[in-house]
């Protein structure tokens, strides 16, 4: 189910990002980025809609994914 982020606590939103952006580990190539730029770029994405805020209730939790992942994740299930 997709969680509408602007419904959502400005700070509360903030740490989820920073969750997110933490445990995904990911290299960024040559140029390391701050953690405030990588928070940035998520919130970026959620505002341009090319990122979904998801609930699991399988998992019990929320996670971040792109839209067109979400939407054929969400197609195979049916």
């Amino acid at each position: 189910m997709i969680i509408p982020w602007q419904d959502i606590e400005s700070e509360t939103l903030n740490n989820l990002i920073e969750a997110f952006v933490l445990r995904e580990g990911t290299d960024y190539g040559e140029h390391e980025r701050s953690l405030a730029q990588k928070v940035d770029d998520v919130r970026r994405q959620l505002q341009s809609g090319d990122v979904v805020l998801v609930w699991s209730e399988l998992h019990e939790s929320i996670n971040f994914m792109p839209r067109g992942q979400f939407r054929a994740d969400a197609e195979e299930q049916e």
